[in-house]
């Protein structure tokens, strides 16, 4: 369903977008955007060149238009009815910068791919970022959802986050301000992270390249890695493994439409063909409930999911009662 309201948005924000130096497109494609190559249109794009066009421009946006921040897409769901307001999508150029900031510090922009900063600490021999190596997506997206895999956490080694708030107002949060959990953080919603310096510790090498390499050969190996998918689609619920609970309840290989939960790793759902965004969050629901009903533990989702619906396609998250 396409919008129309993209130009009128635009137009809207006044002539004081001739100062902004980003790129802005009106009813952009979502599909193109997310690795699940499926969702409707956002209403206004936004790619900033820096973090003081992104100021710039967010200080010409309304209060009452939605702002929805987006990375390279990894861990996306968007709905068909696609994203109203402005979408705001950081680029390479403004945001994607990599230093050496410290003997063991490593400086980087919000979208730098995560696999970038483990490569970066091998080459300067700094330990504790092995992890990032098999971790798909960009670090904004590591650092909301405190991403982490084979045991280890975004929260470890964080020591800074700078960010931007809504109204253009820039931030800096320590590890603490953060409020880290499991696969969560409590900063402000509203927060668009621009960079943040992390601390590692001396290490050899070659442990170092020994362990991104198992990285490597695990998620080769386990995850559907080269398919159309958006990672890991539920949290582990604590004392489970979700993938384990989903082959339990029946529910590896299964398919709703061109949307199918992975037969090589049952916690990945993944684009077989040509699926909608209603496809893989009513194959998502339909597996939660499946679940539920077989083991009595209620999945939680990791994708992020945005949007809208289309009309009469709407699709009710599953709220069963359940042990967990």
């Amino acid at each position: 369903m396409k919008q129309v309201n993209g130009q009128k948005l635009l137009e809207s924000l006044g002539s004081g977008v001739s100062a902004v130096r980003g790129r802005i497109t009106p009813d952009a494609p979502m599909d193109r955007v997310t690795w699940f190559r499926a969702g409707g249109l956002a209403e206004l794009m936004f790619q900033p060149h820096d973090t003081d066009d992104l100021i710039t421009f967010l200080k010409l946006v309304p209060a009452e238009v939605p702002v929805t921040v987006v990375g390279v897409g990894s861990n996306l769901l968007v709905r068909d009815g696609g994203i109203p307001g402005v979408v705001i999508r950081l680029s390479a150029k403004g945001f994607g910068d990599l230093e050496l900031v410290g003997e063991n510090r490593i400086k980087a922009g919000a979208i730098c791919p995560d696999k970038n900063i483990a490569a970066m600490a091998l080459d300067h021999g700094i330990g504790g970022f092995y992890f990032y190596y098999g971790i798909p997506g960009s670090l904004g997206g590591a650092l909301r959802m405190n991403a982490g895999a084979n045991g280890a956490e975004t929260r470890e080694r964080v020591v800074e986050v700078h960010a931007v708030d809504r109204q253009g107002n820039q931030h800096v949060l320590s590890n603490a301000d953060m409020g880290y959990a499991y696969r969560h953080s409590a900063a402000a919603k509203d927060l668009i992270f621009t960079h943040a310096v992390f601390e590692g510790y001396a290490e050899d090498k070659n442990k170092i390249r020994t362990d991104m390499d198992a990285v490597r050969q695990h998620r080769e190996t386990v995850q559907p890695i080269r398919e159309k998918t958006g990672g890991s689609t539920f949290k582990n619920p604590e004392g489970h493994s979700a993938w384990k609970l989903i082959d339990e309840a029946g529910c590896r290989g299964m398919m709703i439409g061109s949307a199918q939960m992975s037969p090589l790793h049952c916690n990945f759902m993944i684009n077989t063909g040509q699926a909608t965004g209603y496809e893989l969050e009513y194959l998502g629901e339909t597996v939660r409930q499946r679940v539920l009903e077989h083991s009595g533990v209620r999945l939680e989702w990791e994708i992020k999911r945005i949007g809208n619906f289309m009309p009469g396609y709407e699709i009710k998250e599953f709220l069963g009662r359940g042990i967990a």
